[in-house]
């Protein structure tokens, strides 16, 4: 989001166990694209209401497997905002050799790339 849509949005990471670091094969196919992920980190939703995101503070929450979609809308229920589910592949386990991985992990990274364009459309300012 951050890439193509710059400040005009704030995003969180969010997902349903925290498992802090990111999975090496998607740092490798975002930096292909120029995203940094190499210092990022995953939270839980409870971690992030622990440290001061208050849900209803946002607009939106994208959720990216249906587990994430059952505990955002668990959590949402009592506020005004949005809870979408796209279906994305999950990339995990689907390949067999570091090819094959990357493989899998370019088409879930460019599933993702494909919905944000057509929610939200094209980059600001020339981004891309």
């Amino acid at each position: 989001m951050k890439k193509f849509y710059g400040q005009d949005v704030y995003v969180q990471s969010v997902g349903v166990k925290s498992e802090m670091e990111i999975d090496g094969f998607t740092v490798a196919v975002c930096q292909e694209i120029d995203v940094e992920l190499g210092r990022h980190r995953s939270r839980s939703f409870d971690e992030m209401q622990d440290w001061g995101d208050d849900l209803s503070g946002f607009d939106l929450v994208v959720a990216l497997s249906p587990a994430s979609q059952r505990r955002a809308l668990e959590l949402t229920r009592y506020f005004h905002l949005e809870v979408e589910y796209w279906p994305i592949m999950d990339p995990t386990g689907v390949a067999e050799g570091r090819e094959a991985k990357l493989a899998a992990y370019r088409l879930t990274r460019d599933q993702i790339k494909a919905r944000m364009l057509d929610r939200f459309g094209p980059p600001r300012s020339g981004r891309a």
